[in-house]
């Protein structure tokens, strides 16, 4: 053979050298295997799922504690009208009333425990009125001093007299908390109170005018 012959390196050779190339190159550095930082928009932290549901201020605290304290008060003055009612519609309605508002508080004493809050102490109930609101001038035990007194008509005229004074109580304070709390949650349920109290307000008027 007068002249060499050159010959190409074959694929296998190329791909060897190829490799060996990029190991010793910062620009292939981005290798297979390689962790990269997560985008803001991957990044979801513990604290971002927590939930609001944690979130709260002193006036979602103080709006737990008096209205578990006024629903109570209204829970006290409904049992007694599905006792003592004269007419079955208000029978029905204190009955509602119980029904709607015994899990409102067990939901709100629930948020005090996950929030670390401790409810109102029993030395207080008193002096909280029930959450702050008399009812028709009366403190809670008058008023159920007062109904307890009565029969008939006379009990159901004064029962709705009463729990429409209570739930006027009830629909300040939660309107109140619509503006100063924020607790999504607690802001939830008093929109849900102004909205179901209102309407029970305009049924006993309505139930007033009959008797």
């Amino acid at each position: 053979m007068t002249t060499a012959t050159r010959h190409r390196p074959s694929a296998a050779t190329s791909g060897l050298i190829a490799a060996a190339l990029c190991l010793s190159l910062s620009a292939c550095s981005a290798t297979p295997g390689t962790i990269t930082a997560p985008t803001a928009a991957e990044q979801t932290t513990d604290a971002g799922e927590v939930g609001e549901s944690d979130v709260h201020n002193d006036a979602d605290t103080q709006f737990a504690r008096l209205m578990i304290v006024h629903h109570e008060g209204a829970l006290e003055m409904s049992e007694l009208a599905v006792r003592q009612a004269a007419t079955e519609e208000v029978r029905a309605l204190a009955e509602r009333i119980a029904d709607a508002q015994d899990p409102e508080i067990v939901l709100m004493t629930g948020w005090l425990e996950a929030w670390g809050e401790d409810r109102a102490a029993d030395a207080e109930h008193g002096a909280m009125d029930h959450g702050g609101t008399q009812v028709e001038g009366l403190s809670q035990d008058e008023a159920m001093e007062v109904l307890s007194g009565l029969e008939g008509r006379d009990f159901d005229r004064s029962f709705l007299d009463l729990m429409t004074a209570h739930h006027g109580g009830a629909i300040e304070m939660a309107e109140a908390q619509r503006t100063d709390g924020q607790n999504i949650e607690a802001r939830d349920l008093a929109a849900r109170i102004v909205a179901d109290q209102t309407r029970e307000v305009s049924e006993m008027e309505a139930l007033l005018e009959g008797l």
